[in-house]
This record gives C-alpha cells, structure tokens and sequence, in this order.
C-alpha cells in the first residue's frame, strides 16, 4: 500500500489533466476488473462482477492546481487562476511544475497574500528569460514522507481514495455477488463533473464515494468527532449529502460485524463525488467512506495507516457480500 499510495500522490494530474495519473492507474487495475473503459469525459471506469446490485464506487484522481493566465511584460513573472480550492495561507514559497516539465516557484508581493491576485509564479530561467508560456496547468510538488505510522503528502485529496479502491479490487480478486463500478473520476475539485457523466452512464442503485474528510484532532481546529487513528469515517452528513439512514446503518453493521474501527463524520464544509452521484437519473442512494486527514489542500496532507487500512476493510466488506437495501 505505501508503495502504491507513493507512486500515486507524486504523479502530476491537476483537474482536466488528468491522462498521467489515469494511465498509471489502468495500469494498476488491468487486470483487477471484468472490463475497463474511459467515458467522455476521462472517468476510468472499471466493472467488476455482474448480475446483483449495482454499485458505484468513485475516487477522484484529480488534485488541486493552477492555470498560468497572464505573463508580466517586463518581469515574465506569471499570474494564475485556480484549478480548484487553493490556500492562499499555504502558497507562497511553494513550488509547482507545468505540463511541459518548467518548475516554478509561487511568491507573493510586499504586503500581500489576502487575494489571488497578490501572487505571481517566478519560472525564469537564466538570464532572465521566461521558460514557460501561458495556457499551461501546473501541479504541485513535494515527495511523500512515511512518519511512524502517519503517511505525509500532497494529493492525498483523493489519491489514498484511490489507494483504498485498488486495494479493495485487489482483495476482492474479481468475486462479488454484485455488479460493481469503481469510478476513477476527473474534475472533482472544479464541481464534482466527473462523477456526474460516471453516474449517467452506469445507472447505479447505490453509490459511495471514498474520499478524504478533515479532522477534529488539531490545536484550535474545527470542531469535529472525527481524528487520525479512530478508524474509517462513515459521513452521515455534509452540506451536499444527507446520507439516508439504510447506508450509513448498512456501513456501521458491516464495521461491528467485522470489528473494523470506525467514526461517524458531520462536515460543515465540502462535499464529495456521492452529491452528484444521488443526484443522477431518479436518484441513487449514497453514501461515503472517508479517510480522515490532517491540513487539507495543502502539499502536507497527513493521513493514518491504521485508517486507510480500515476503509479498505469495510469497502472490501460491502461489496463482498449481497447487499439487500
């Protein structure tokens, strides 16, 4: 897993940019499902089983990012606009790498850092000379660290959802009473669009998203039940999902049955992939499994073994068995 989980999160994939990061997944999964395609949109959707409920399970490979819009005519410092929820606490100094391979670094002018619009990305190269045009998206960068038992990265929003999805298609070795959809979706950090086309196409009767939620355990954070170490956190509710009382009792049963640690997560901000899922057709019941993390949207998103661990146990526990909702 932390092998994987590395591979993953230091892969480049900013939302709409997705190509690297879905074909070092396909390549992961070949030959885990039944079939495999790639909707419109760039979703990889893999099927896994058939005949039973249909479930669709959606892990975003998306990460945060930018886009360079304006070059500065005399400096050739770049302006940027988001490609999803950016930190302006946590910019400044941080670096980033375009498409084309160019490293810059984002810095912020005298006085500044309130609005987007304070920060430039310096990419010159000697002399001066700008190495990068405008146009192009950008990632950000920084090496996982494996702390004890706590793993240490950037894009773990969602690639350790990602991580927990193979797992699970790796335990279940293609045997399920069910018709199983894992969605690798796209574009989830710009307005859950990915999931959207993933849940008009597969028609599913349940839904779950893995993803991550933050947690109540920091100095002077949110207030929150859920903390790194208790387990896998089963939303109950978010500002985008009332998850119905049959999944989330459906979730906690699986956990007490199996002795799978778990807590239950309330989010007052954000939401996941299952909001557009329950939205799609007539409506699809859904829930969430998520992965509680440490300083979300930043290059130090901190996650716990033993969590991760216990969502892969309870999704592999789900899906190995009829469902009957």
């Amino acid at each position: 897993m932390i092998e994987l989980t590395k591979k993953l999160v230091e892969t480049w994939g900013p939302p709409g940019y997705e190509h690297r990061i879905r074909e070092l997944i396909r390549e992961e999964v070949s030959a885990l499902a039944d079939e495999i395609w790639i909707d419109g949109l760039g979703n990889l959707i893999c099927r896994v089983g058939s005949g039973g409920a249909k479930v669709l399970i959606a892990a975003h490979m998306d990460e945060i990012g930018l886009m360079a819009n304006y070059q500065e005519p005399e400096s050739g410092y770049l302006r940027f606009a988001s490609l999803g929820g950016l930190r302006n606490d946590t910019l400044n100094g941080n670096r980033v790498q375009f498409e084309d391979g160019t490293v810059g670094v984002i810095a912020v002018q005298d006085g500044g850092g309130k609005a987007l619009t304070d920060f430039y990305i310096d990419v010159q190269a000697d002399g001066g000379g700008n190495a990068t045009p405008v146009g192009q998206p950008a990632g950000f960068m920084r090496e996982m660290q494996v702390r004890g038992s706590r793993i240490v990265a950037k894009s773990l929003d969602d690639r350790i959802g990602c991580v927990v999805a193979i797992e699970t298609m790796r335990r279940l070795g293609r045997r399920t009473p069910n018709e199983l959809y894992f969605a690798f979706t796209v574009q989830e950090e710009v307005g859950l669009r990915g999931a959207k086309t993933a849940a008009q196409g597969v028609h599913p009767d349940i839904g779950i998203a893995i993803d991550v939620t933050g947690s109540g355990d920091q100095i002077r954070g949110r207030k929150m039940l859920v903390k790194l170490g208790g387990g896998a956190a089963i939303k109950v509710h978010d500002p985008g999902l009332i998850v119905p009382a049959a999944i989330k009792n459906w979730m906690i049963d699986r956990c007490e049955a199996d002795d799978i640690p778990y807590q239950l997560e309330l989010l007052a901000g954000g939401t996941t992939d299952a909001s557009a899922i329950q939205m799609a057709d007539a409506g699809v019941p859904s829930g969430c499994i998520s992965i509680p993390t440490r300083y979300l949207h930043t290059t130090s998103e901190t996650v716990d073994i033993g969590d991760v661990q216990a969502c892969i146990d309870l999704l592999t526990g789900l899906l190995a068995n009829d469902i009957a909702i």
